[in-house]
């Protein structure tokens, strides 16, 4: 099998030949290992094409992740500005909404004009012609909750949600919106099958699992929805100690869920098995940039013999890792995986 046929069987709950494995993301670590920066990426296609292909080659991840830490320029084409940074991904300058006033103001075809998510799609669709045989090749973007907080600023987002929950639910459903209308084209044309949403503002330490329920998750499943709806997997990264709403997210909608190293993943096995696929969830700091080559198999295989022995399962870190990860760790991460026979 194909890495793109290992992970689209575990996507649809199946038990592939091997255990499934990637990173999540990337960007970070893929941007540094090849010797260039996000801002020297972010108008030059080609390049960016040809470190995709290039890490693509030296991590053997099963899924390449087109546009790694460029999620904040999806609300940077409506306001905020970018602030790019000597090492990580780039922020956004400033918060933007504070009203409804102000949402009505935006008009989701200034999406459509960005040259950095121009830059991002074309080099998509030219890694995708190169790998897509062999990858599941996706693009990355926030989750809607996240996004949305990105134009509010996360602490007058979770403080709305208590005082202001119209105002929240009206600019979740504007995020959600312009991610549909972000990925719509993709879809549409064959470039994407699978979609990757990192929703790290609804995390199990920011948000409770009542305000997950009401603010995050109708929005999750309206683009899952319409992403069933042309044929694609969504794949949701959410960070924190979720352990407490796991129940919840088959609710989702998503073909796979991406667990932080927090989470239990016995417990992940117990409520999440048979009924969508799940991923993690190997500590990206404790283990992957400050453990062993031994500490890192060990650490692998304990989450493999726990939850990824029956299919429907992903070997994943907890979260994005460091620019600073060894390489040797993510070698031995990616083998112990690759050698695991199902």
């Amino acid at each position: 099998m194909t890495s793109r046929e290992i992970i689209l069987k575990a996507f649809e709950g199946g038990k592939p030949d091997r255990v499934p494995v990637t990173l999540f993301g990337g960007g970070m670590w893929s941007i540094k290992a090849y010797g260039t920066t996000f801002k020297e990426l972010s108008s030059d296609a080609t390049k960016m094409t040809d470190m995709l292909v290039a890490m693509s080659e030296k991590l053997l991840c099963d899924i390449v992740y087109a546009g790694s830490g460029y999620n904040n320029f999806h609300a940077s084409a409506f306001g905020g500005g970018i602030k790019f940074r000597e090492m990580g991904a780039p922020d956004l300058e400033t918060h933007f909404i504070s009203s409804a006033e102000d949402l009505q103001k935006l008009d989701l075809a200034q999406l459509d004009v960005s040259d950095v998510i121009s830059t991002v799609k074309t080099a998509l669709k030219a890694t995708k012609e190169k790998l897509g045989r062999d990858y599941v090749v996706t693009m990355t973007a926030w989750g809607p909750y996240t996004l949305g907080a990105r134009m509010v600023g996360e602490e007058a987002m979770m403080k709305a949600t208590f005082k202001k929950p119209d105002f929240v639910h009206r600019v979740t459903e504007f995020a959600t919106n312009l991610l549909i209308r972000l990925y719509e084209p993709l879809v549409a044309n064959g470039t994407l099958q699978v979609i990757s949403l990192a929703d790290p503002t609804a995390s199990g330490d920011l948000i409770s699992k009542k305000q997950f329920e009401t603010f995050a998750l109708p929005y999750l499943k309206k683009f899952t929805d319409w992403a069933k709806s042309k044929n694609a997997h969504t794949l949701v990264h959410i960070c924190g100690n979720t352990t407490d709403r796991l129940d919840l997210f088959p609710r989702t909608g998503a073909s796979c869920i991406s667990l932080d190293h927090k989470t239990d993943i016995a417990k992940a096995k117990e409520l999440l098995h048979g009924k969508m696929c799940f991923a993690g969830n190997v500590d990206p700091v404790h283990v992957m940039l400050e453990g062993s080559v031994q500490d890192v198999e060990n650490a692998s295989r304990r989450v493999i013999e726990t939850a990824g022995t029956d299919g429907g399962f992903v070997l994943m870190p907890g979260c994005d890792i460091p620019p600073t990860v060894p390489y040797e760790n993510i070698q031995t991460f990616i083998r112990t995986a690759r050698d695991w026979k199902l």
